[in-house]
């Protein structure tokens, strides 16, 4: 079923009328009619069964039905401390982490960093809610403004957080075993040419375990997603235990 993201606070037995994109895209990219059903979720990530009650090409109008509990979102916080990437990499790390469940994402200037600076920030915050939508989560992943890696790394405390390294460290899947039982876990991940054995030293005085991902060299975006892919699988997520 459709499922649309709005930033305003949704109440049962209202109407709410849309202008803009979100009516455009119900009615130009969807082709909905008057009477088709979907799912709306708020700020909160709190979710409502709606029925368009009309639809023109400038306005739609839905009639609030009533709750929509189902609850697709991770039972831990995922955060995704990424070292910066070029064009289409980060873009596709950003999709692929928001269908793995993961609920913020720091982009990271790196001391290998090939890119300093990007205005993308809205451009990936559509990206996060586009792929939301598509895979049914309740919530849009924070996609933050880019930050150098000492601060990014310092925003989060001390804390058991995992940083991988293609040059050594424990196995990551004992690395998650450590974590087993926090609320959030954090996942390091380096750009193209990865990190410096300075940042892997300020990290590991920060409580981060350094991990490595195997014996072969995985490409930045690749390493984002195995990460968090076994991440989600051994904590329980994507294997479906409680």
């Amino acid at each position: 079923m459709t499922r649309l993201f709005l930033d305003e606070t949704i109440q049962s037995a209202k109407i709410v009328h849309l202008t803009g994109e979100k009516a455009h895209y119900l009615s130009h990219v969807l082709r909905c009619r008057a009477h088709d059903t979907l799912i709306v979720t708020d700020g909160s990530g709190a979710s409502y069964s709606a029925k368009i009650s009309a639809i023109t090409k400038k306005q739609t109008s839905l009639a609030i039905t009533g709750p929509f509990r189902q609850d697709n979102e991770s039972p831990f916080d995922v955060i995704l401390l990424q070292g910066l990437l070029k064009g289409e990499k980060m873009e596709l790390v950003i999709q692929k982490a928001t269908e793995l469940g993961v609920t913020e994402i720091a982009p990271m200037i790196t001391e290998r960093s090939q890119v300093r600076e990007t205005r993308k920030l809205q451009r990936w915050q559509k990206i996060a809610e586009e792929a939301s939508r598509q895979c049914g989560r309740n919530k849009i992943p924070l996609i933050r403004e880019p930050d150098v890696f000492e601060t990014t790394i310092a925003s989060q405390g001390l804390n058991k957080g995992i940083i991988c390294w293609e040059k050594e460290g424990a196995p990551f899947s004992a690395a998650v075993d450590k974590v087993k039982g926090e609320h959030t876990i954090v996942l390091c991940i380096g750009p193209e040419g990865g990190f410096s054995e300075k940042e892997i030293r300020t990290a590991a005085c920060r409580g981060y375990t350094v991990a490595s991902l195997g014996k072969r060299i995985l490409r930045a975006e690749t390493a984002a997603i195995v990460s968090i892919s076994i991440a989600q699988f051994v904590l329980g997520d994507l294997s479906g235990r409680e």
